[in-house]
């Protein structure tokens, strides 16, 4: 999966702004109107996992693990400090790496944590890998595949909360609900394990995870 990077770099260096007071503040104000506006997407019959995100799982070997604490609780609470967490972990992932889109197709794709420079898959796997230190659980951090508006396939970071969920995007400097970009929803992450992938079915929140 690859996407052009145009104008990455200045929205990289814009996204800082994602985390500030004001932000927080503005977002933690109105919860019941958030709760009106995001929905939960909706998971659907299984799907095969992404070529690369099968070699990811060999390479990452614990970033796959089916642990056992995946099946007990629901979505994280958004409080102001987790905000602030998943904010400024999203402003630092899209300014360290640098945008470096994969030229030479599917074949040679490679999802990296941390490299210097990479795609839409190296941002996405690595903001999960942070999360994740930071005791963030696994089953709320859904990597899914979308297609934006030139056609493309990408891939970003769906944050499950129990405001709705919300997307990471390399492509845009803040987090925001998943219904915000008019993006194709294709496949994501199964939370019960990350190795499976199911497709996406948009239309009515999801209530059976």
């Amino acid at each position: 999966m690859r996407v052009k990077a145009t104008a990455i770099t200045i929205l990289a260096g814009l996204a800082v702004l994602g985390w500030t007071a004001t932000t927080q503040a503005a977002f933690f104000g109105a919860p019941r109107a958030l709760k009106q506006q995001v929905a939960r997407l909706l998971l659907d019959e299984p799907a095969p996992a992404p070529m690369a995100h099968t070699r990811f799982c060999l390479q990452y070997t614990q970033e796959c693990k089916v642990r056992r604490t995946v099946f007990r609780g629901g979505a994280m609470k958004l409080t102001a400090e987790r905000w602030s967490e998943l904010a400024k972990v999203n402003a630092d992932v899209n300014r360290t790496i640098t945008p470096e889109p994969n030229t030479r197709g599917v074949a040679y794709e490679r999802w990296l944590i941390g490299p210097s420079a990479g795609d839409c898959n190296d941002y996405a796997v690595t903001k999960r890998h942070e999360l994740i230190k930071r005791g963030w659980a696994p089953r709320n951090l859904l990597l899914a595949e979308v297609v934006v508006a030139s056609g493309e396939h990408h891939l970003i970071l769906v944050i499950r909360t129990t405001d709705g969920d919300f997307i990471a995007d390399n492509l845009h400097p803040t987090i925001r609900p998943w219904a915000t970009p008019r993006y194709r929803w294709v496949r994501m992450q199964s939370p019960k394990n990350p190795q499976f992938w199911s497709r996406v079915a948009i239309g009515r929140p999801d209530r059976s995870v």
